[in-house]
């Protein structure tokens, strides 16, 4: 072989290890995943398997599979909380979560829940790897990629005395280095996201000692080398989870916090401009819509075809839900066949869920079937709104259609006009709904509405 041909020859190979271990450009990604776990106030909605969302705007968020699981661990305690998904150097990515059924926090488990995924249409290669052999769990998996070991480092939390962040390293995620202690700041933590962006590594923890989240970073991700450089954030009565989210454009940031007690707003989240500022902003609840019932999660970017796969392969939801433009922390429901507006989350959870059928007055207009009452129908009566069994009279058919509009506070959300009490629309007054005139900024408010999954 000559030296030239050679030369190609070593050049072709370089490249073929170099397209192994580049990442793909993070301005192919467009869209979001979600991955979680369900939890409800009475647990109807609790499920412990591997739940999918997906998102254009990283903010509000469809559910794939009808919000049931895609995949279900087949060993350990079978169950799990605490997806955490990342995107390989290759492309692909590996789930990982916590070896957890339930909210039996009492046990000790030293094994971690593991897939490997191509796009996340299909789960394959399910396996446990152990962690430790510490007495102790193992919760709250998050990984990154350590570019000076040529390593993944898997962070977790657990309890060698106090509350701390273990770290393992692998290649594979199927062999694993010794465990060592990861971030140890002198009080206890829980839950830590890490983000390397540039070269930055930012670690996010949640501080039980005073409950509140924090930001720590570092130059080279090692262990221990991570200072705080944050505030405390929280909003509710009390949070975990933080769940640090770099916008698909390049430029801006969120950070996502559970509002750990499946009986309070599910999640909170904030923005920044720039990350390592310290200025993180709450964001108003009208700008971002959690999956229905999500517990702990983690969100990566994925490119076009990745959501159209995603949505092909698992499907969107075949229900609505009706989230008040004014009380953003609540949505349209029945409640002892009333109509009510009522802050989320609530059991029956199905109460909120609505199919948007055409009118049965006039199939230009909408009608709105109750998932767990199918059959019944939200429709004005003497003004107020109730949910009634259809009795097909051409009365209640006409009494139950609307006409969807431009809202009437937010054009980019929905009115509902009355079929046959034109100059009326669906509202809130004092939580319940009614149909009334529209006047005022407060009226329009009231009977403005965003659609949503």
């Amino acid at each position: 072989m000559n030296l030239r041909r050679k030369a190609l020859v070593l050049l072709a190979a370089l490249c073929a290890v170099l397209a192994v271990n580049v990442p793909p450009a993070s301005a192919a990604n467009t869209a979001y995943v979600f991955a979680y776990f369900t939890e409800s106030p009475n647990m109807t909605g609790a499920n412990y398997g591997l739940h999918l969302a997906v998102s254009q705007d990283g903010l509000n968020w469809a559910p794939l599979n009808q919000n049931n699981p895609v995949a279900t661990p087949t060993a350990g305690t079978l169950g799990l909380r605490d997806p955490f998904i990342l995107r390989k150097q290759d492309g692909t990515f590996v789930i990982l979560a916590t070896d957890l059924n339930g909210t039996d926090f009492g046990q000790n488990n030293q094994y971690l829940h593991v897939w490997d995924s191509t796009d996340l249409t299909s789960l394959t290669g399910y396996r446990r790897i152990r962690m430790h052999g510490l007495s102790t769990h193992t919760w709250a998996p998050t990984a990154f990629w350590d570019a000076s070991r040529g390593q993944y480092g898997i962070v977790y939390s657990a309890n060698n005395g106090t509350d701390v962040f273990m770290v393992n390293y692998t290649t594979d995620f199927r062999t694993v280095s010794a465990d060592q202690v990861y971030f140890s700041p002198g009080f206890p933590v829980l839950d830590g996201d890490i983000v390397v962006d540039g070269s930055t590594f930012y670690l996010y923890y949640k501080n039980l000692s005073n409950g509140l989240l924090y930001g720590a970073r570092s130059t080279t991700g090692a262990p221990n080398s991570y200072t705080t450089y944050t505030s405390g954030l929280r909003q509710g009565n009390a949070i975990e989870a933080p769940l640090l989210v770099k916008n698909n454009s390049g430029s801006g940031w969120w950070l996502w916090g559970d509002s750990f007690s499946p009986v309070n707003n599910d999640y909170y989240a904030w923005s920044s401009a720039n990350v390592g500022g310290n200025s993180w902003t709450a964001l108003d609840q009208r700008a971002y819509t959690p999956p229905l019932n999500a517990k702990h999660g983690s969100i990566a970017g994925i490119s076009a075809a990745e959501y159209n796969a995603l949505v092909s392969r698992w499907g969107l939801p075949g229900w609505t839900r009706l989230k008040s433009a004014n009380l953003p922390d609540r949505y349209v429901r029945h409640a002892d066949f009333v109509g009510r507006v009522d802050p989320y989350p609530f059991d029956p959870y199905q109460d909120q869920q609505w199919r948007m059928v055409p009118g049965l007055a006039d199939s230009a207009g909408v009608s709105f079937e109750s998932v767990n009452f199918p059959g019944r129908y939200l429709r004005h009566y003497n003004y107020e709104v109730r949910l009634d069994a259809s009795d097909n009279t051409a009365a209640f058919r006409a009494d139950a259609t609307f006409y969807r509009v431009a809202g009437l506070a937010d054009s980019g959300w929905s009115s509902f006009r009355s079929y046959n009490l034109p100059d009326r629309y669906l509202r809130h007054s004092n939580y319940l709904l009614r149909v009334d005139p529209v006047g005022t900024a407060t009226d329009r408010a009231d009977a403005t509405f965003r659609v949503t999954p």
